[in-house]
């Protein structure tokens, strides 16, 4: 390229199209090109630019499997009840009409059962044989004496009520004599131990026997008496 340049300069020089002026000035543009050129390839050696680049090619490993997702596992179908057929309720038996011979026979039964139960009721209420008839010491032909009124619980204004639990021997006769409730006064309590003591009774009776039994006496001190 540079051969064919310079054979079309000389031949424009030749027929004096160019002058030497500018072909002096044409020629100290090229010395100037090619000097920097050379001292542009000497820095690049003194650098040591011109020297080949080594690549090397790494070999990347492949990248790791990703673990496979582990099945999911699948809801139990849950049964559908099953329908159960409807209950139908029972058709109501159709009361049989009652004839006249049954409304007899029933009207007979009810007039027979309370004649039957009469007897027993009236033996219920009968006195068992075993019963006892407690003593009683109220009866007129007793003559039992009230007891004595102590003079000084009269003028100290004593008075109350004493509950005496008397055993009666089967001859009516006081076996035993106790204070179940007192007055309140020692005076009072010992006059009514005193005169019971001497009482008589009638004795207790079961199956139409006499027995010995327990009877409560009640004997009121009242001033008022």
């Amino acid at each position: 390229m540079r051969a064919a340049f310079f054979v079309n300069w000389m031949e424009a020089l030749a027929s004096n199209r160019i002058s030497w002026r500018t072909l002096g000035v044409v020629a100290l543009l090229h010395g100037l090109a090619g000097y920097a050129l050379l001292s542009a390839k000497t820095v690049v050696q003194a650098h040591g630019l011109d020297r080949p680049l080594m690549v090397n090619l790494i070999e990347l490993a492949p990248p790791a499997p990703m673990p496979a997702e582990p099945p999911r596992p699948r809801a139990a179908a849950v049964p559908k009840p099953e329908q159960q057929p409807p209950i139908l309720a029972a058709p109501m038996p159709t009361p049989t009409p009652m004839t006249a011979s049954v409304a007899e026979t029933i009207a007979q039964r009810q007039a027979v059962e309370p004649a039957a139960t009469a007897p027993a009721a009236q033996a219920a209420a009968a006195p068992a044989p075993t019963t006892v008839v407690p003593p009683r010491f109220d009866a007129d032909y007793l003559n039992n004496p009230a007891p004595a009124y102590p003079a000084l619980s009269r003028r100290l204004g004593e008075q109350g009520q004493v509950l005496l639990r008397v055993y009666v021997e089967p001859d009516g006769s006081a076996a035993r004599v106790e204070i179940k409730s007192g007055s309140g006064f020692e005076r009072l309590d010992q006059a009514a131990l005193t005169a019971v003591r001497k009482w008589r009774f009638v004795p207790a009776r079961q199956a139409g026997a006499a027995v010995g039994a327990w009877v409560v006496v009640p004997i009121i001190f009242s001033l008022r008496s």
